[in-house]
């Protein structure tokens, strides 16, 4: 992990933002409508989509995906001007939140400008341009071995952190030699020392496919030489696995806790249920109690919580990547909203950046979370099964206040009765 990651990362929120499909209109200006709403929930980051102009030539859909970039320096002339992005900039700036954008270095659309520009600096098979991995047939990859190319890159970044971004959420971060983002970090650093950088990790699967076929990619442990925050994309299959009922909670629960022995003691995770290339989490979760429960568990893992628009007020259609499909905000499923500002503010403390985090197996499909430090310990108790029973929990016997609803909870036998809603004590600790 970078030497100097920050751990107060652990308590950031993220609010993930499709903007073409987010306001009426999908401008910047129009976002700007909706930034109190978001820092209302307890969001500290608004993360955009890429916002550059999307290429034309062998476009997906009829607007093409935004990740078929012809111009890293450019806006999308349908989202605005770069003064209309730097307004909304300081528009979020106002509102105490900051603001990350995507950024995609690993190819460009066929129609880039770099393209015409250094044709020389695009891989090549056989002659012709080609990507290295997977069937993403409206983009072409750069060839990072053109040092060149590398300089143009990072003064890229400069560019808009000049303009005021806080943070870079890099896109196959990993395809991408961790040299080039240790040099970008370092360079980016000088502009703005508090600047974030969030690497879309991939699959320890995809990983060793693209070795396999001779080419570079990066595992998470060398990927945080140069990172803050690393998709969650490690232990995804176990995730998938247990809200698809193919495998159960205690094995993703493992996955997780692993993450604390094979990691730098720095390390932080970004934890979310969906995102624009997932599935929506109510997509698979239908049962109300299970999804509260889940996204007040999603809040309690060690790490940085990201929310994809819609995520809050329970939206189950993932929206298409390749045409306008506007995502639904209206405000339903309050009772969803409403955990999600508590546990939003809740995980400012820093029990949940300095503490000691331990999982608590049990029995009955329950999660029980404790973090802890000399003085204090907070327990997460989230019935993401919907079922009955009692669970155990490492506190002395007594009555407890559950901070997230107004009710009183009974310890007996170091046990707890589950509800239907999540439940989180914080204790202070006898002093010896």
């Amino acid at each position: 992990m970078a030497h100097n990651t920050r751990l107060d990362l652990r308590s950031i929120n993220i609010y993930q933002v499709f903007l073409r499909q987010h306001t009426k209109e999908g401008t910047f200006i129009s976002l700007i409508d909706d930034l109190k709403r978001i820092k209302s929930l307890g969001m500290d980051y608004l993360y955009l989509l890429p916002i550059h102009p999307i290429g034309k030539r062998h476009r997906k859909g009829s607007i093409g995906s935004p990740y078929s970039i012809s111009d890293y320096r450019a806006t999308n002339p349908d989202f605005g001007s770069i003064e209309d992005f730097e307004k909304l900039i300081r528009s979020a700036h106002n509102e105490g939140l900051k603001v990350m954008i995507d950024v995609v270095f690993n190819h460009t659309a066929h129609d880039a400008v770099l393209l015409e520009e250094h044709p020389e600096w695009y891989y090549r098979k056989n002659g012709k341009l080609a990507g290295k991995v997977g069937d993403w047939w409206d983009i072409t990859d750069l060839d990072f071995r053109v040092p060149e190319l590398w300089d143009y890159l990072i003064e890229t970044l400069v560019f808009w952190t000049n303009k005021g971004v806080d943070g870079f959420r890099c896109d196959v971060a990993s395809l991408v030699p961790m040299e080039f983002w240790l040099r970008a970090r370092k360079e980016v650093k000088k502009v703005n020392p508090n600047v974030v950088f969030l690497a879309e990790s991939i699959h320890s699967g995809f990983v060793k496919h693209t070795r396999d076929l001779g080419f570079y990619a990066a595992s998470d442990s060398e990927t945080y030489e140069a990172f803050d925050i690393l998709y969650d994309y490690d232990i995804h299959d176990e995730y998938i696995d247990y809200v698809t009922e193919k495998g159960s909670l205690n094995t993703w629960l493992k996955a997780i806790l692993k993450q604390e022995s094979i990691y730098p003691a720095n390390y932080v995770k970004l934890r979310n249920l969906e995102n624009h290339d997932q599935e929506r989490i109510a997509h698979y979760i239908k049962d109300d109690t299970r999804l509260l429960n889940l996204t007040g568990l999603l809040f309690f893992l060690k790490g940085a919580t990201m929310i994809y628009a819609g995520q809050e007020y329970g939206v189950s259609k993932k929206v298409d990547l390749f045409e306008v499909d506007k995502v639904n905000l209206t405000p339903n499923n309050m009772h969803i909203r409403n955990l999600i500002h508590r546990m939003g503010h809740l995980k400012k403390d820093s029990l949940f950046q300095k503490g000691v985090f331990k999982i608590h197996f049990q029995a009955l499909e329950a999660a029980v979370i404790t973090y802890e430090n000399e003085t204090s310990c907070t327990v997460g108790i989230f019935n993401v099964g919907n079922t009955v029973g009692e669970v155990e929990v490492p506190l002395d016997n007594g009555i407890y206040q559950n901070i997230l609803y107004p009710n009183q909870v009974k310890i007996e036998d170091h046990k707890i009765t589950l509800t239907d809603k999540p439940i989180v004590l914080f204790t202070m600790k006898k002093q010896i």
